[in-house]
């Protein structure tokens, strides 16, 4: 029997390692350490998503200054940002947060894409970051007419649309400042990303990121 018992905790252990690996919560806990306590009278504004965010940090990391700090990560969906929302975001004690995501969502990074689920999980960051008095800047997705790590994916554009304007009458409606970086980065051929803005597509350029700045600094300001 004990021995039965000390193979289930195992198991168990196994299960909450994996569970925990996929959320990342730990992607950025010596980043978040490092950082403490915001000082008196910094206005720290963090920005989570994905990729796209986790890029701009990579590719346009001078816009990272000023309080402003990047808690991006490569391929995650919402549910994964929602669950390590509390250390990457309300820990950090910030006056604002920017919320970026959606697009791994729609290219089925984690299974079968629901607008209602990945509404309702941005939804959720947005509670917790006015729960804990700090202010939201809601996002829309940028565009993308396909995904080259989902080639199966040929709606994006149309789903991407669809959730944009979700978000954007969720914001109006709750008085939360929204950014669309969608219109700026389109191509005209209405459904992609400019090509001179991405290497791929899906993620800005230096260029394409600065113009995604310049919008954000509108808003924050």
């Amino acid at each position: 029997m004990k021995r039965y018992i000390a193979i289930l905790v195992a198991a168990l252990m196994a299960i909450a390692a994996s569970a925990q690996d996929v959320v990342r919560l730990g992607f950025y806990h010596d980043a978040n350490i490092a950082l403490g306590a915001p000082s008196k009278g910094e206005k720290r504004i963090v920005l989570i998503g994905d990729s796209i965010t986790e890029g701009w940090g990579t590719h346009a990391g001078e816009f990272f200054t000023d309080g402003r700090i990047c808690r991006g990560i490569s391929g995650e969906v919402t549910a994964q940002m929602l669950l390590r929302f509390r250390q990457d975001v309300i820990d950090l004690k910030p006056k604002k947060v920017v919320i970026l995501a959606g697009t791994n969502d729609i290219a089925l990074n984690l299974g079968a894409y629901n607008e209602d689920y990945t509404f309702g999980n941005i939804v959720s960051m947005v509670e917790l970051a006015k729960a804990h008095k700090i202010k939201v800047v809601l996002c829309s997705v940028t565009p993308a007419s396909s995904f080259r790590w989902r080639p199966e994916v040929k709606d994006g554009p149309e789903k991407i649309t669809a959730l944009n304007a979700r978000l954007q009458a969720y914001a109006k409606a709750n008085h939360i400042t929204y950014v669309n970086y969608y219109d700026a980065l389109l191509d005209e051929d209405g459904r992609s990303l400019r090509a001179d803005l991405s290497p791929d597509g899906v993620h800005p350029n230096h260029a394409g990121y600065e113009i995604m700045a310049s919008i954000l600094l509108k808003a924050l300001k």
